[in-house]
Order: structure tokens, then sequence, then C-alpha cells
């Protein structure tokens, strides 16, 4: 664990805590507080992502310690979710935006890094970007199957959706911004490399998690709402497969490849 006593760490832990504390407000049943302070955190957040930009002069999603504090931004499509898609769950997108805020104030080295030349393209921000938040739909839909499979039901507002259409809405929001991301990786990789596909391990994991979702609509369009624990199963199965895309794929040896330099 690497504590930052730094400007830029210290922005990280604001934004932390003021997530949190909007998580425990809103479990105290102070909710309008709680989204106060929510909002206040992302603000935050979105401080410390505009510094990072600031501090190394291209967009911060090189590493994993600009990623996660990209994902930290979640108040957008939190906000997004409530009042579009009708899907609810404010006080785990607050606990969301603690755990991912996690890595980057506690784990990953925050040094600012020179672009490497693989990096230096237009498909850079877009591909990155778009994962991101196919990321945050999916890290939304693992919470709302989590609640069915605890047995939660829709909650008092009733214009909500309930756990399992929640987990489907935001999985069909989810996956296309995933798919996009493959195929924009895809056309990025034949411009730097010269190929379409590598079978990198990077990009074996990523078809992995797609190909999980696949068998998510499979299962749901074949049995329906007849098996909601199954279908919350697999969303969080395909959240997994995310984790080890993300993170054990760049940081375990064993998987060594060309994305690497996400470390």
């Amino acid at each position: 664990m690497e504590i930052k006593y730094t400007f830029q760490g210290l922005l990280v832990y604001i934004a932390m805590g003021t997530y949190f504390l909007a998580f425990v407000t809103s479990l105290l049943r102070c909710r309008k507080a709680g989204r106060v302070l929510y909002l206040f955190g992302f603000v935050i957040a979105a401080l410390a992502f505009g510094y990072r930009w600031y501090d190394v002069r291209h967009v911060p999603l090189q590493n994993l310690f600009e990623v996660f504090l990209c994902l930290g931004m979640i108040y957008p499509v939190s906000l997004f979710c409530r009042r579009v898609l009708r899907v609810g769950g404010g006080c785990g997108d607050m606990l969301i935006g603690v755990i991912v805020l996690f890595p980057a104030g506690f784990v990953f080295n925050a040094e600012p890094q020179q672009l490497p030349p693989a990096l230096q393209s237009w498909l850079f921000v877009p591909h990155v970007a778009v994962y991101m938040l196919s990321y945050v739909f999916m890290a939304k839909a693992t919470f709302h199957a989590m609640c069915q499979l605890a047995g939660k039901g829709a909650g008092p507002d009733e214009k909500l959706l309930g756990p399992e259409e929640a987990t489907y809405r935001m999985i069909c929001f989810g996956f296309p911004l995933l798919t996009l991301g493959l195929v924009l990786g895809s056309w990025w990789g034949k411009i730097a490399w010269g190929d379409y596909w590598g079978w990198d391990p990077k990009e074996l994991w990523s078809l992995a998690s797609l190909l999980v979702y696949v068998g998510y609509f499979h299962f749901r369009y074949m049995f329906g709402k007849k098996r909601p624990r199954i279908n919350s199963t697999w969303a969080i199965a395909g959240m997994a497969v995310i984790v080890i895309t993300l993170l054990w794929v760049n940081l375990s040896r064993i998987f060594s490849g060309l994305h690497s330099y996400a470390t």
C-alpha cells in the first residue's frame, strides 16, 4: 500500500472520503444529504482527473492509476440511469466510487509517464473511454445482480426497475460499448502493429468478457425471468472476467503481452 503525499493524492482521498460519507448518509435515510455529498465527491474526482490531465499533458487514460481515476467519476452515469433508464442503486454507486478510487489512492504509482509511441493515436482516447464507460455500466449491473441474489426487491420508488430488470438494462447499455471498445482496439491494432488481432492476452480476455455477456443474453432469451438467480450469476461472472482483463492480465507475469504498458 502506497499513500500519496501529493496534491493529486489529496484530491483522490477527499473524493473517496466524500463518496463514503455519502454512502453512510444514504444508509441512514438522509437521502438528500447523501446526494449532495455524492455530487460534491464527483466534483472533487473530476478535479483530480483534470489536475492529472494538466500534469501529464495528455488525456490521463494511459495506466491503471489513471484508469481508476477516470472510473471514479461515476456520478453522471448514475444520474443518467436514474432519470432516463429508471435504474436506481445510487447508494451502491457511491460505494462503487469508493472501491474504484481505492487502487488509484493506495495501490498504483502516480508518477507521470511519457505517452509511448503505441498510444500516440487518435484512437487512444475513444478506445479506452468507451471501455471505461462500459465497465461502469457493468459494475452497476453487478450491484443489481447481487441485490437480486440477496433477495432485495425494487425498493420504495415504484418508478424504478427491480434488480433483475435493472441488471438486464445495464447490460443492454454496457454490451454495445464493450463491443465498440473491442472493435476500436482491433482497428488500432491494425494501424499500430499491422494486424487486427494479435492473440495478445489482453485481447483474448477482452473477447472472453464479451462472450460471457453473449451467454447472458442467450440464457435470458431462452428462459426470460424464470431463472433470475442464474441470470444474475451470469452478470456477476461477466464482471469477474472484466476484473481479470483489467487487473490480472496487466499485473500477472503469466500474461505478459503487448499491453504491458498499462501497469
